[in-house]
């Protein structure tokens, strides 16, 4: 029984990096959760009492739910039936031709519509293009027979968190509820407010998915207008961190941060789920895709010119990249820009060199992983690299360059050749 009184069983579908807390904060509140995986390997190390994700707090709470029994892993669908709710939480990537790839959501719901019972509530936590909650709703009646919004519940509540501040904020950060009927956002956010402390909206569940699309839609664009902004201080001489400082000193601007690219589940991705059932789009929106995708190579250029200018030829060069990360101090890679920038130079260098305190299969130690260099590539703002000794490092290098696409080096160090995005005063 939930802390609010609430009874019932919950199966979460998908034990990521957004599955896995979610099932945690629902066990915590007191409820029976199992949690479907298909990753056997995931399954195991979960009911062991161990995280697979690195998310500050998770190792405590998770042994906490393991402990109390009331939750639990599995990859039997026989072992989520009946439930009273289903919390879908799966990818929806894009496939490489930029269009979504919806097949882990159909699955999902397909193993959903045989377990569930009369009267269950599915929530699609999944980000997904719009119009895709009815038609999952719709998939599952052709499949079980039941009606929806009658004999079972349908809901997209999309999640709102950042990694690193996942737990504060599934507590703290305000939920929307889009049901198909009005009852069936008010089921979902009865259930959820276990342990939401945030505002709560109602909606339809066409007007959440939009939602949940224009956010990260907003922060993309407003990211491709600050990575322009560090072209144009290239062509200026100055450095735009400063001229961002100043800007954001007026009460309506907000600039964002230039950086080597955008990545993530959500920022690559989201533009394009928002803009695919559209009968047209109106170019900002791709073309602020264009532009962040681009980063990488603009740092490869910067990367290059520095080569150059100290007659290193590009195919002698031994290139170190700190972070695989698409954000500091987490080990999520997905669609990451620095993977994408290894990529663009592999063939063209000598080698490629990679440390990342929070991914595994990287060198052991970044004294390890600069030795011998020619160039450090800063693409992840972990914390630990805003403090490394640059001038230390430098002495076990070929070569000095220093590339930063993070804006992780305030002062150019003494004895470095530096280039940094957005550093035209460099």
């Amino acid at each position: 029984m939930g802390k609010d009184g609430q009874s019932g069983e919950i199966a979460v579908i998908g034990l990521g990096y957004i599955g896995l807390p979610t099932a945690i904060m629902f066990a915590n509140a007191g409820f029976r959760v199992t949690g479907y995986e298909v990753r056997k390997e995931v399954v195991d190390k979960i009911n062991s009492g161990k995280a697979h994700i690195v998310e500050p707090e998770i190792e405590e709470l998770l042994a906490r739910a393991i402990e109390s029994g009331n939750l639990r892993a599995t990859s039997d669908p026989g072992e989520i039936r009946d439930k009273d709710a289903y919390i879908i939480c799966v990818q929806t990537p894009l496939r490489k031709d930029k269009t979504p790839d919806l097949s882990y959501l159909e699955n999902a719901v397909k193993t959903v519509a045989k377990a569930m019972k009369k009267g269950s509530l599915v929530v699609i936590e999944s980000t997904v293009p719009p119009l895709t909650t009815v038609k999952m709703a719709k998939l599952i009646e052709e499949l079980s027979g039941l009606k929806a919004g009658e004999d079972f519940h349908m809901v997209h509540a999309p999640e709102r968190v950042m990694p690193g501040r996942i737990f504060k904020e599934l507590v703290y950060n305000s939920r929307i509820f889009g049901g198909i009927t009005p009852e069936s956002s008010e089921m979902a956010e009865k259930l959820y407010r276990s342990f939401v402390r945030g505002q709560t909206f109602k909606t339809s569940s066409t007007v959440s998915e939009v939602v949940k699309l224009m956010e990260n839609t907003f922060r993309d664009v407003n990211i491709a207008l600050a990575n322009e902004f560090a072209f144009l201080a290239h062509q200026y001489g100055i450095n735009v961190f400063e001229a961002i400082e100043l800007a954001n000193t007026h009460p309506r601007v907000r600039v964002h941060r230039p950086g080597i690219g955008v990545g993530g589940h959500c920022l690559p991705k989201d533009p394009h789920l928002l803009l695919w059932p559209a009968r047209e789009d109106f170019g900002l929106i791709r073309l602020a895709r264009e532009v962040n995708d681009s980063m990488p190579l603009f740092t490869k250029d910067l990367l290059f010119a520095a080569l150059k200018e100290l007659n290193v030829p590009p195919e002698d060069a031994v290139v170190t990249v700190l972070g695989l990360a698409y954000k500091g101090d987490s080990d999520d890679t997905r669609n990451s820009p620095a993977k994408a920038f290894i990529d663009a130079i592999r063939d063209d260098v000598k080698a490629v060199k990679t440390y990342d305190p929070y991914v595994g299969g990287t060198s052991g130690s970044v004294e390890e992983a600069v030795e011998g260099s020619d160039a450090i590539v800063v693409a992840t703002d972990h914390t630990e690299f805003k403090s490394l000794n640059w001038e230390e490092l430098g002495k076990l290098m070929r070569t000095r360059i220093l590339v930063d696409g993070r804006h992780v080096v305030e002062e150019p160090p003494r004895g470095f050749l530096f280039k940094g995005i957005g550093r035209g005063d460099c």
